[in-house]
């Protein structure tokens, strides 16, 4: 198998190409487990956690079409595409969402149509495709109504896979992820970013601000649980994926107020204590118009899993915070 991952240096990234090269073998599109023999890594900055002479470590631009004829090419199975512009930047830079989020990706879907094998492509979309008036819990054929750049991003690129999926020209599989808790490392541009800040920097002995009311209501998921999809994902067979190519993932619904009543219980009040409340109206709208909880009656059809609980993601991010 060979494999190329795109934002290979983002955090999610990082945890793919170090659980792929750990696992050592894949599917290939003949159904048979087949050992992974190379994995292109690339970024804007290079991927540099990792030394396994399975790993080519690429830094480039994926918004230069020409640069895709050498990094996908005949010999390539499988493409993990993970490289985009988080929902804050995109909404404040409209161009750059829809250079990296938009064109790239098409530009990748047309350099696999050029290929004559089908390669797979598994690639992640967002609960920010949806907005307006939701059920508490959205169903898995809720109308797309995005309310943000990012989220319209996003639903094109679901809507592309699925076409070019339909023609034969790739074999496509789009994750829609909650919102994925904790992250490690420091905030970043993304609306979302502070449902891991007002987590992390706390029992990191720092002070964080959280943006909207503590009613608010997430779909969340943890890092261990976004890899261990992604793989899952690219395992499935083709036949498998009868309610199409875009997947509603399996996630937990909590509210704010839970979630910090998460990190009392398992850390004390003094690390509350840490957490400010002042409201951005920006990040508010945008979180709210996102759904906090969805049936994911395919999702849970097709094998994936749920956190089970926000005090085990909690623990998850300590455990791992503790072992660096």
């Amino acid at each position: 198998m060979n494999i190329v991952v795109t934002g290979a240096a983002g955090f999610l990234g990082k945890k793919l190409v170090s659980a792929l090269l750990t696992k050592g073998s894949l599917y290939n599109a003949r159904g048979e487990q087949q050992a992974i023999r190379r994995i292109t890594a690339i970024d804007i900055t290079p991927l540099k956690e990792f030394d396994d002479p399975r790993l080519t470590v690429l830094c480039g631009d994926i918004s230069d079409p020409s640069g895709l004829e050498t990094l996908i090419d005949a010999h390539t199975d499988t493409v993990f595409h993970l490289a985009a512009v988080v929902s804050g930047q995109a909404e404040q830079d409209f161009d750059l969402g829809m250079k990296i989020n938009v064109d790239a990706t098409r530009h990748i879907m047309e350099r696999l149509r050029s290929l004559p094998q089908c390669i797979r492509l598994v690639t992640t979309s967002s609960v920010a495709v949806f907005g307006g008036q939701l059920p508490d819990k959205v169903p898995d054929d809720q109308v797309w109504m995005p309310q943000s750049s990012y989220g319209t991003q996003k639903a094109i690129n679901d809507l592309l896979l699925s076409d070019y999926s339909r023609k034969g020209f790739l074999d496509g599989r789009s994750l829609r992820m909650p919102t994925i808790v904790v992250r490690p490392g420091k905030p970043n541009a993304a609306a979302s970013s502070f449902a891991s800040g007002i987590i992390r920097e706390p029992l990191n002995g720092e002070t964080a601000n959280c943006p909207v009311a503590p009613d608010t209501r997430l779909w969340l998921m943890s890092p261990a649980r976004a890899v261990q999809a992604l793989i899952s994902c690219h395992e499935l067979r083709p036949d498998a994926l009868d309610k199409g190519r875009v997947i509603n993932l399996c996630g937990l619904s909590v509210t704010v107020e839970e979630m910090l009543a998460s990190l009392r219980r398992i850390s004390g009040d003094a690390v509350l204590s840490r957490i400010s409340y002042q409201q951005d109206p920006t990040v508010s709208s945008i979180v709210n118009s996102w759904p906090g909880d969805f049936q994911a009656d395919y999702a849970n059809r097709l094998g994936f899993k749920a956190n089970a609980s926000f005090d085990e993601m909690v623990r998850e991010y300590l455990a791992e915070r503790d072992a660096a």
